[in-house]
């Protein structure tokens, strides 16, 4: 019914936490209820927003006795398909951190099971709603450059990765999976075309205390002659811009604000329109306020269509996974079986 309200866990209380719980507590249809970590100063720092808040460690518990009708899942990615798999056959809705899981086989049983529950199953893909992103898809979406037929996009740097969860392979799924499943799934919401192969690089050449690859790149082509390219960088001394997509009637750059304080990565691009021998910088667009969370909050509430879907998840994670297959064979061309389009 339109006027019921959902109840809402968070398992894990990591570095999204915060984004998650405002984001709730700001949502129609939907209310925080309770919250799972093994780290007590992340239960505090949920505490510190919501006083009133059901906490646990253990989150069988949390998911058998706090009463929620939707988790939230935002553990290390190599167990994102063991905890989703015990919400939904416990008759919960869920949202996933990216990537929804490791292997396509994983994400296709998620998706059945989710199906035959009657239940949602979406992934948060947070950076489609980022403002620089939603500027650029908006030019492209109007016809600004013309037809795109290249389009290039970048995050990096020269700098030692971390040593936690997300610089490991077995836990992160590697280089192309930990930043791939924000940007792949930003070029296959810009470019419509059916995917027609896949190739993949990866290379570590310097830091050994970490088991992703030091540069990673993947390389999408599509029907009709569209190339798209994603690349992860930990060796590049000079970065390229985070995006840079080229049309027939023009071009659009997306240049690193290096002008701020903290991680360059969260800093929205500067984004220009190159045409005509002319370039002018582009205004962000506003970012659409909770637009993701509102969203589930209408889906459950009224079956409103969602903007972000389980299959479109589901195919990132089958180009990561054909990129990871190719780099192991130096690049070769893959075909990945997708359902998404």
């Amino acid at each position: 019914m339109p006027d019921s309200t959902f109840k809402v866990g968070l398992l894990a209380y990591g570095a999204i936490g915060d984004e998650h719980h405002r984001a709730i507590r700001s949502a129609p249809g939907l209310t925080l209820t309770a919250v799972c970590d093994t780290n007590p100063d992340r239960i505090s720092a949920a505490l510190a927003i919501s006083p009133d808040l059901q906490t646990f460690t253990d989150a069988d518990l949390m998911l058998e006795q706090s009463g929620i009708d939707l988790v939230i899942i935002s553990t290390p990615p190599n167990s994102h398909f063991h905890w989703a798999h015990r919400a939904l056959t416990r008759g919960l809705n869920v949202i996933l951190e990216k990537p929804m899981a490791l292997t396509t086989d994983q994400c296709d049983e998620l998706i059945a099971l989710a199906k035959e529950k009657g239940l949602l199953l979406v992934v948060y893909q947070n950076r489609r709603y980022d403002q620089d992103f939603i500027t650029l898809k908006s030019l492209i979406d109007r016809g600004d450059i013309g037809e795109v037929f290249s389009y290039e996009s970048f995050v990096g740097g020269f700098s030692e990765p971390c040593a936690l969860w997300h610089s490991m392979a077995d836990v992160s799924g590697g280089a192309i999976f930990d930043w791939g499943s924000h940007f792949i799934d930003q070029i296959m919401a810009v470019i419509p075309a059916k995917v027609q192969s896949v190739s993949g690089l990866n290379q570590k050449r310097v830091w050994t205390h970490a088991t992703n690859a030091d540069h990673a790149q993947v390389t999408i082509n599509f029907e009709g002659s569209v190339q798209a390219s994603f690349i992860n960088s930990d060796l590049a001394a000079a970065r390229k811009p985070k995006f840079y997509v080229l049309g027939t009637r023009g071009a659009i750059v997306g240049d690193w604000d290096t002008s701020g304080t903290g991680a360059v990565a969260d800093l929205p691009a500067i984004i220009t329109i190159h045409k005509d021998g002319t370039a002018t910088h582009v205004p962000l667009m506003d970012r659409p306020a909770l637009s993701f969370h509102a969203s589930v909050g209408a889906y459950l509430q009224s079956g409103a269509a969602m903007p972000v879907t389980a299959e479109q998840s589901r195919d990132v994670v089958a180009i990561m996974q054909i990129a990871e297959e190719s780099a192991l064979t130096a690049g070769a061309l893959i075909r990945p079986t997708l359902i998404s389009r």
